[in-house]
Order: structure tokens, then sequence, then C-alpha cells
């Protein structure tokens, strides 16, 4: 053969190569065309997955023109103009609509941590509550064999321990002191509805109370609370093994407080004097204890059937200045034993939360909000000094009228149920009235009792704690 012929395999390729012909201008050009309409093709018809991230950018940037942050808070916050009582599951809520679920799930996993570390386990409960017995008893001897006008009373336990909604540790008792008596006359002190000053129908000497019934027949509150506790203090001196320290008194408070220690955990126990009064509520609660469409009509009537009680405790401020020498003697209607039954009975059905029945998250909101508002109170204690748990379950009884049905408050939507609980409290510190839940003319907000500076701080803080998933949730938890 030939040098340079085209034998072996390789030379084969190679002359092969060379002898095919180049492509001509012409028709590089319309290859170079039917790629670009192949690229454009591809372009005019995106994946599935391009086509959901162009519509997440154009919502973004329609978003960012419109001056809103995406993503925020703020936004989660606003709720429906239209029925607000409904938090079922399956309804679309405003919390839904505009907060990414991640971040709802989470704002719920922090609730259920922060709730879990809130209970107070039994050994705690059954340890405390058994030291506080025994240290009554003895205090309960005492009064009763040292003092004729004191021979009657019996102890009421009220408070949120008893309730069963107390947070944290079994470390505050509040109980009540209760004396019976009979045909007394109540005369408003103020337009609230609140304070009364009282009179006996009947002045017997044999009434044990006589002594403390000054010139004008009127009974001195302050007399009965300071006789009480000299008796308490005595009592406490007699009785060193209790190790009990009587709290100095706080001005304006009805409480005498007694301090002791168990298993190095430090228990206060609030007595608070009380008489029994069993005869006709007050004109004053007579649009109040609205329960008909939550408990039902029947409930509501029984309660009316039960006493009230009046504890010794001046007026506030303006009515104090005007009237120093009487408001030391006014008494302060209370309905805690009724509170307490319906937190202990707040299904609108039979069975809620019963053992067998279905839970709700009544109470559980009603943790958190107390929680909520203990915790700003410590880190701003002079802002917030008027601001007490009392505020919080006024609002939530509220809260259990507007929205009465089990349903509307189901575990699962512990989430938009709190959350509606905070649109109530924030309405009602906005309109600086949160009315009274037996006495509805007794405004728990108003202005002689909450100042507007302490109003409109609360207000800023917990619009912040919700705006930014509850730092304070998260300090407890983590």
């Amino acid at each position: 053969s030939r040098k340079g012929s085209c034998t072996t395999p390789k030379t084969k390729a190679a002359c092969m190569k060379a002898s095919s012909p180049k492509p001509s201008q012409k028709d590089a050009k319309k290859n170079g065309n039917s790629t670009h309409k192949a690229s454009a093709a591809k372009a005019s018809n995106p994946s599935p997955q391009k086509k959901q991230d162009r519509k997440k950018s154009s919502a973004m940037q329609a978003t960012a023109a419109a001056g809103k942050p995406e993503n925020t808070f703020s936004a989660e916050i606003q709720r429906e103009k239209g029925d607000p009582s409904v938090c079922k599951k399956g309804k679309v809520s405003a919390t839904d609509k505009s907060t990414p679920k991640g971040t709802t799930d989470s704002r719920v996993l922090v609730y259920k941590d922060v709730l879990d570390k809130l209970k107070i386990r039994s050994k705690e409960r059954s340890t405390a509550s058994r030291k506080v017995n025994e240290l009554l008893q003895t205090l309960l001897s005492h009064i009763k064999a040292k003092d004729n006008s004191f021979k009657s009373v019996e102890k009421l336990p009220t408070g949120s321990y008893y309730e069963h909604v107390k947070i944290s540790e079994p470390n505050e008792f509040d109980i009540m002191l209760k004396i019976p008596v009979e045909r007394i006359g109540l005369r408003e002190y103020d337009q609230d509805g609140a304070f009364y000053q009282i009179s006996f129908k009947r002045n017997s000497k044999g009434n044990p109370l006589q002594p403390f019934v000054m010139s004008d027949g009127i009974l001195s509150a302050s007399k009965m609370l300071d006789k009480l506790r000299r008796i308490i203090k005595e009592a406490a001196k007699n009785n060193k093994e209790l190790g009990i320290i009587v709290e100095r008194k706080k001005p304006g408070s009805p409480a005498i407080t007694l301090l002791t220690e168990i298993e190095q955990q430090k228990i206060s126990v609030d007595i608070v004097l009380a008489l029994e009064v069993r005869q006709v509520w007050p004109n004053s609660t007579k649009d109040g204890l609205d329960i008909r469409e939550w408990l039902g009509t029947k409930v509501r009537k029984n309660f009316v059937f039960e006493p009230f009680y009046l504890v010794p405790k001046c007026t506030k401020k303006e009515s104090y200045m005007l009237h120093k020498a009487s408001s030391k003697d006014t008494w302060r209607i209370s309905f805690s034993h009724i509170e307490k039954m319906m937190l202990r009975s707040h299904g609108n059905g039979k069975t809620c939360c019963e053992a067998n029945g279905k839970k709700c998250c009544r109470k559980p909101c009603l943790k958190l909000l107390k929680y909520l508002l203990q915790e700003l109170k410590k880190q701003h204690p002079r802002e917030l000094s008027n601001f007490c748990s009392y505020h919080a379950k006024t609002s939530v009884f509220h809260a259990y009228v507007k929205r009465p049905k089990d349903e509307q408050w189901q575990c699962e939507n512990i989430e938009d149920c709190f959350q509606q609980l905070l649109d109530d409290f924030i309405e009602y510190l906005k309109n600086k009235e949160l009315p009274h839940f037996f006495i509805p003319s007794y405004n728990l907000f108003s202005p002689k009792l909450i100042d507007s500076e302490s109003n409109s701080s609360l207000l800023r803080y917990i619009e912040y704690e919700r705006n930014n998933m509850f730092p304070v949730f998260q300090t407890y938890v983590f």
C-alpha cells in the first residue's frame, strides 16, 4: 500500500473526519435559529417549580412595593371584623391567613412548653397544702379561744391555688376567714357599687361584733382587721414550731400575710377577714354574672342564692382623698367563692374537662395570660404596679361569655384562642374600661384606679411581646 493511505483504524477515522464536508454559513445560521427557537419555547413553558418561584417572587415584589415587610407578626395579629367568637378547627383565622404555618406551629409549641413548665407537680402540691392546713388549724384554734368576737370564724379557701389555675409553684395561698352576720344594712359608699358601709338593723348587746360598732352605728372594718392582726401575731409568737412570720401591714391591703418555709421553699399565706352575708345581693349586681348562654340560666339562679362576702378594703385615690376617715371603714363586696365554682365547672357541656370528657383550653389560656402579666410586672414593676392577676381573670370570664361553646375552646386551637383573648384584653386597655364581672358599674380600668401612663405602657409591652413571638415565654422555656 502507498504511504499515507487509510489502512489502520486510527487513520481511517481521521480520514473520514477530514473528508466530511464542513457546514456552510447558511446551514450554521439555520441551526442557530433552531436552537434559539427551542430555548424560547422552553422559556415560555417553564417547569411547575419555576412557575411557583416566579409567583412567589412577584408576590414579594408587590408586598415590598406596598410598603409592607414580608413575614411580619404585625399582620398576624389583625383579626377579621366578622364574628369574633369562632376559633374552631377548619375555620380560617386571621393568623392562618397571614402567618407562615411553621411560625404558628412554633408558637403553639412555645405555649405548650410554657404550660408544661407552669404545672404544679402533685408531690409539691400535697406537701405545701398539708403544711398550710396544719398552720391554719393552729391559727383558728387560737383565734376562737382568744376573742369572743371571732368565735364563729371558719376558713374558706379561695384564690388561684384552689381554682386550679395557680402557675409555677404552690407558694401562694389565699384564705378567707369568714364570720357569718345577720340582718345588716348596706349603704353604698360611692357610685361604683362595690364598696359599702355596714350597720346592724338590731343593736343587740349579744352581738359578738358590737365592740367594733362606732358611735354612728357603722361597723369599723379597720378596727376588726387590726384586732385580728394582733391575735394572729400573738399566735405566731406562741407557736414558734410553725415558723410563721407576720409580714408588715401593706397600705390599703385587706390581707394579713404570713410567711413560712417548706423544704427550703418560701410560702406566703394571705389571710383575709370576710363577713358572710346571707341575704339578697345588692342592686349593683343585677346586670352582672351574665352566664346564661355559657353555664345556663339554672346555674346562674343557683349562684344568686349563694351568700356574698364583704372584705375590709378602703377605696382608692379620689374617693380616699375626699373621705379619708370614713374610707377606712368601708367593705368591698367579694364573689371569690362563685369565681372558684365557675372555673372548676367551666364547660358549656356537662363533661368538659372531666375524666372521660374532652379537654378544652379555657384554663390554659388563663394561665398564659396570667403568666404574661406576671412577667411583664417583674420587668416593669413601677409602671405596672396597679395591675394584678384579677384583671386577667375578669377578662377571661368575659371571654367565656363571648365564646360560650366548648368547641370554641378546643385544645388544638390554643393559638387562635389565646390570640383572641389578647385581642379582648388589649381592647379593654384601649377603651380604659374593664367591667367587673359581677358589678358592671365598677370599672377595673377606671382612670382613678389605673393611670393613663400605666395603661399605655402595658398596652405597648403586650403588643411588643405578641409581635415578637413572646420573648418572655421563650426565656422561661429555654
